[in-house]
């Protein structure tokens, strides 16, 4: 017999192995804390959770012997978990959030951002201003009052009136503004007045700091509000008027807010708005029932189509048949972004080569874009010369796996063509293309790229208090609802219309695979 050999690993191997292993963890976890802090200062607990529970997957498999086999692809796992488990997670969470134009912020960055607004107070002293920086970056202001008296203003150090010649002051010209002042260097007034960091700084001492406030002067500026942190309020110190926390929104008894908000839980707010709202109903109402129309008739047109064009090359006698055939997939091979933008090119008013014709032949044209009828007409024709050859070419395949004997039979037991066509061809068909016909009834649910390369989503809806047009479908909806709303990004409400979109299309899966085991059952019978 031939002796079976036992390799074992050297000593020397596995202390090279650990000690890689431990490197590797050790640069992760170094990194991963670095950014774990960063993001938790900016207030970005989601993605914070998201980043600890990966480093932890990573230190888990590296480190259990057990998770060995994980190892090679926990860097996949990883990917997948920050770029596709992430995103969905939290366009869920955003759901339920008022994230949106004025609530972009952490609680705690709107609140830094609110204490910084100042006001002059009656008191208060306002100045003309000229602007000195030194070799290290540092700004010194030099101020005249009313009065014309001049006063050196450094940040963190007391405002004081100085005379030529004092503290480092030289001589004063005609508008009794210093030629030079000892370490600094007088700036040009027009950088000055452009330079965005000296609105920023405070020059002087806390309670007489003196801020730059426009090109022509600075003034005693004081904090305009005050922040009760356990009640969570802000007190305006120039009205005295409170704003109390509401949603993410500091607002008044008078209904007047604060600017910027900050992104809060909301709960079923958007949902709500999505359902309920009666200046979102209409338009959601016509969006929803074509968001159904749209696929349906597409999937129907396209079918159809495909299947009638293989239905009559799978003639033996067509005549070049291969020719006509091969130019019949020029539209599949051609990237529909192209495409589309060249059957809009078509159609376009007064100069479009459709039009043009229209109006050679029959005296008048076509309004594709401006017609809410013409326009989900130009959609789905558009929509046709994409999908047919797809088709076509399932259907080609799928007619030659079918037995000539069946049509033999048929055609004794006297039945004509349409018999032979709806109880032969059909159900058999059905079989190979049934799942790709829902699959495609999924795909044009969500085609965005048509509807908004070519109309835009237009016409648009009359009387519609969001962006919403008669060609929207959900998807170009939420976009434009969350990129092009004219009355501010509300990504909250996107994203619960999102998560509507995402459960019907789910409900639509689960009714292909239904379908698909039903038909593989008849397949069978068959």
């Amino acid at each position: 017999m031939k002796k079976v050999r036992n390799d074992r690993i050297s000593p020397t191997t596995g202390s090279l192995s650990l000690l890689l292993r431990m490197v590797f963890l050790f640069a992760v976890d170094a990194g991963a804390l670095w950014f774990l802090n960063s993001v938790l200062e900016l207030g970005y607990y989601p993605l914070a959770v998201i980043i600890g529970v990966a480093t932890l997957f990573l230190n888990i498999v590296f480190i259990m012997q057990r998770a060995y086999p994980l190892r090679w692809m926990s860097v996949g796992l990883v990917l997948m978990l920050l770029f596709a488990i992430y995103p969905i997670l939290f366009t869920g969470y955003v759901a339920f959030t008022n994230y949106g134009d004025g609530h972009l912020l952490t609680q705690e960055q709107a609140v830094t951002q609110i204490l910084k607004e100042r006001y002059l107070a009656e008191e208060g002293k306002a100045y003309s201003w000229t602007a000195f920086k030194s070799s290290d970056g540092n700004y010194a202001l030099w101020l005249l009052d009313d009065e014309g008296t001049g006063y050196l203003a450094i940040p963190g150090e007391e405002l004081r009136a100085v005379a030529a010649g004092e503290a480092g002051v030289g001589e004063l010209d005609s508008n009794n503004i210093p030629k030079e002042i000892e370490g600094y260097q007088r700036l040009n007034a027009i950088l000055a007045a452009t330079n965005q960091d000296l609105p920023l700084l405070r020059f002087g001492l806390e309670g007489q700091a003196v801020q730059v406030r426009s090109p022509s002067e600075a003034a005693e500026l004081l904090p305009l509000y005050a922040y009760d942190e356990e009640e969570d309020l802000f007190i305006n110190q120039e009205t005295g008027v409170i704003y109390s926390q509401v949603d993410g929104t500091y607002i008044s008894p008078s209904g007047d807010d604060i600017k910027p908000g900050f992104s809060a839980i909301v709960g079923w707010q958007n949902f709500q708005d999505f359902f309920a709202s009666p200046s979102l109903r209409g338009p959601l109402v016509r969006i929803v029932l074509w968001n159904f129309a749209f696929p349906t008739l597409s999937v129907l047109s396209t079918f159809a189509l495909g299947l009638a064009i293989a239905i009559m090359f799978n003639d033996r006698d067509f005549p070049a048949k291969k020719l006509i055939r091969s130019l019949l997939l020029i539209p599949y091979t051609i990237p529909s972004l192209i495409t589309i933008l060249i059957w809009r090119g078509m159609m376009i008013p007064e100069v479009g080569v459709i039009n043009r014709t229209l109006e050679s032949m029959f005296g008048t044209s076509v309004p594709w874009f401006t017609d809410q009828l013409w326009a989900k007409i130009a959609v789905l024709l558009v929509n046709l010369w994409l999908g047919y050859p797809c088709f076509m070419l399932i259907c080609s395949g799928a007619l030659q796996s079918i037995p000539t004997d069946l049509y033999a039979a048929a055609e004794v037991d006297g039945a004509n063509s349409w018999q032979r066509f709806w109880n032969i061809t059909l159900p058999l068909l059905l079989v190979a293309v049934g799942p790709l016909l829902i699959a495609s009834f999924v795909f044009n649910f969500n085609n965005f790229n048509l509807i908004y390369l070519f109309v835009q989503g237009g016409p648009p809806i009359a009387g519609a208090s969001t962006r919403a047009g008669h060609t929207d479908i959900l998807i170009s909806y939420v976009y434009g609802l969350a990129f092009q709303g004219g009355r501010g990004v509300r990504y909250g409400l996107a994203s619960a219309i999102t998560l509507v979109i995402f459960f019907i299309v789910a409900a639509i899966t689960l009714i292909q695979f239904r379908y698909t085991n039903m038909w593989e059952e008849v397949s069978e019978n068959v």
